[in-house]
């Protein structure tokens, strides 16, 4: 091929080609093997040809690419695959470099390749790798548009994604930004509470700069905010909800409990926890020599859910909270935010995605107060928990969704729908005098609610609420069937 490297040189510096010619089939093999080049979606775009007239239809994956995790655009493939090869591959490359320098800004790293197969088709394949400077935008009819990469579409950047790119080429992030928050006007005895737990040694205020909670000045920064026992930051809730049945059908009028947290992101963890636990039903079954204990949920992989959830989701995503949504049949944590690179975790491998770190300032604290790790192992922890249960099996495996807004953690009932021996039933961490507490705050809540709801929402059988109804003097149900009540006597 007969290509001007110098002068090109002269004009893209950091742009340098490669040719490959003459390979044997076996090397072709190894480096045009064609799963290895569309396997990763996420990484590799195809172009049977280069479109001159229309670069936005390339260049948008060009600053996708930049935006997210590199990538690779190979031209001379159809969609299906096909290599149709390039007819003026030399005059292609010059065309790309050129587009590249007048479309992007700022204009990202990147190299071209050319390879050529033994037919004698070429290939022209434009590596973009991951920028720093983000957003990289394409500039086309006196607009500027940033894209980023889902799945394996190149999309246009929403609001909260330009925030994201804005934050990233400042080398910072949102749990990191100050905030006007004073220190003074905050307590943060939650923290101070775990961290004696944790370590045995007392939290002082100088320590919340060292955590990256706050400035020498006095002021928070988000993290900081998030984890005040009274956090101001409005849209840092937790939303659980026990639903009647298998799905949301029912509407709000048809849970069996219900909850809304705030504050302290602290609290939320322990609140959130403690919901699940009411609501869900420890069985076991008598063996010769002791009994086996048959949860509904794995606590373990709950809390590694929960924590993940609180500490990964996308707090620049305003009106949305973090979710526990408890079905019959199973357990939902979901968060808002996709994964940061763009990908769909149902697409990969749980056990092999490396750690990203979304709010490393809040991910750090949460490593040192021991409600997760560095190392990143918080799938595994998930998995390995339910694997460990005496009724687990692989229909009861948790799975992963996600999308370009949200993560969701689904984690099966154990119990459900598996017919078993089982002699008792309990609800986890329930005394008897917190159990008819339970019950007529959820009478008071709805007066025409049946002894079957009831027993579905306290995870107890319908005789364990009968007995207890019966034991109390201050509860008695007035009329008959469904035209009857509750009524409870405050005195």
């Amino acid at each position: 091929m007969n290509f001007d490297f110098k002068r090109l040189f002269e004009k893209r510096p950091t742009l340098y080609y490669t040719e490959s010619t003459d390979i044997s089939r076996k090397r072709w093999s190894e480096q045009m093997d064609m799963e290895n080049l569309i396997g990763e979606t996420t990484e590799y775009d195809k172009k049977a040809a280069l479109e001159v007239k229309k670069p936005k239809s390339w260049c948008k994956s060009v600053s996708a690419f930049a935006n997210t995790l590199g990538g690779a655009l190979i031209f001379g493939m159809a969609d299906d695959g096909q290599i149709v090869g390039l007819t003026e591959p030399d005059s292609d490359a010059e065309k790309i470099s050129e587009i590249i320098k007048t479309r992007m800004e700022p204009i990202p790293e990147f190299r071209l390749r050319f390879h050529r197969t033994e037919d004698g088709k070429v290939l022209l394949i434009l590596d973009v790798f991951k920028g720093e400077e983000t957003p990289y935008y394409y500039s086309g009819d006196g607009t500027l548009e940033a894209f980023v990469r889902i799945g394996n579409e190149s999309v246009r950047a929403s609001a909260t994604e330009l925030k994201r790119l804005v934050l990233r080429g400042r080398n910072t992030s949102y749990d990191s930004q100050m905030t006007l928050y004073r220190v003074e006007d905050y307590a943060f005895s939650k923290l101070r509470e775990r961290y004696k737990k944790w370590t045995g040694n007392s939290f002082d205020n100088k320590d919340l700069v060292s955590f990256g909670l706050a400035d020498e000045g006095g002021f928070l920064t988000n993290a900081g905010a998030l984890i005040a026992d009274e956090s101001p930051i409005r849209w840092s809730r937790l939303f659980c909800t026990r639903w009647n049945g298998l799905d949301k059908s029912g509407g709000t009028m048809d849970a069996l409990d219900d909850a809304e947290y705030s504050g302290s992101v602290l609290s939320l963890i322990e609140n959130g926890e403690a919901f699940i636990k009411r609501n869900a039903r420890m069985m076991w079954r008598k063996t010769p020599n002791s009994r086996e204990e048959l949860p509904e949920y794995v606590e373990r992989s709950y809390h590694e859910a929960l924590v993940n959830a609180l500490a990964h989701r996308d707090y620049l995503v305003y009106g949305s909270e973090v979710h526990i949504d408890i079905y019959d049949d199973r357990l939902e944590i979901y968060s808002p935010g996709g994964m940061p690179d763009g990908s769909m975790i149902q697409d990969r491998d749980p056990l092999t995605v490396p750690s990203t770190r979304r709010n490393p300032v809040l991910a750090d604290v949460f490593n040192r107060l021991g409600y997760m790790e560095r190392k990143g192992s918080g799938f595994g922890k998930i998995l390995n928990g339910y694997k460990a249960q005496i009724n687990y099996a692989e229909d009861k495996r948790p799975t992963f969704r996600s999308d370009r807004y949200q993560f969701t953690v689904i984690m099966p009932n154990l119990n459900y729908g598996v017919p078993q021996d089982v002699t008792q039933d309990v609800t986890q961490g329930v005394t008897q005098d917190d159990l008819d507490a339970r019950i007529i705050a959820l009478i008071k809540k709805d007066s025409k609610i049946s002894a079957e709801k009831l027993g579905m929402a306290l995870g107890v059988s319908v005789r364990t609420i009968r007995r207890h109804i019966k034991q109390m003097d201050n509860v008695r149900f007035v009329g008959r069937g469904f035209s009857g009540h509750w009524e409870v006597d405050e005195k």
